[in-house]
């Protein structure tokens, strides 16, 4: 069982930055996924970016590349979201997931394990 525990969030303006952060109770093992997804109010939550634990791979939607970074913290076995050049259409809830599997997992049926979620706010 892997707990995880969501930080950061808030309220920001367009074209800010904000970091999130995903603590994971155990040291995720080399075979897991970790991602973060988003839910904007009346809409499905959708994958945002991801990281492949083992050798660090990252992917992401497409309408946060190069805006949304990924990365992890292995000794702190933590993963971070770092959004850059904020955009009102990014406001919605963040969660953290992680996954047993190993590999670019996209659906959040394939993600075994959740944080509670922060909300994101971007004003224009």
């Amino acid at each position: 069982q892997v707990q995880l525990v969501q930080s950061g969030g808030g309220l920001v303006q367009a074209g800010d930055s904000l970091t999130l952060s995903c603590a994971a109770s155990t040291r995720p093992v080399n075979s897991y996924t970790l991602a973060w997804f988003r839910q904007a109010p009346g809409k499905e939550r959708e994958f945002v970016v991801g990281i492949i634990w083992y050798g660090g791979s990252t992917f992401s939607a497409d309408s946060v590349k190069g805006r949304f970074t990924i990365s992890r913290d292995n000794a702190k076995n933590t993963v971070y979201l770092q959004m850059n050049s904020l955009k009102p259409e990014d406001t919605a809830v963040y969660y953290c997931a992680a996954s047993r599997a190993s590999t670019s997992l996209q659906t959040t049926r394939q993600y075994d394990y959740w944080g509670q979620g922060a909300q994101v706010t971007v004003s224009s």
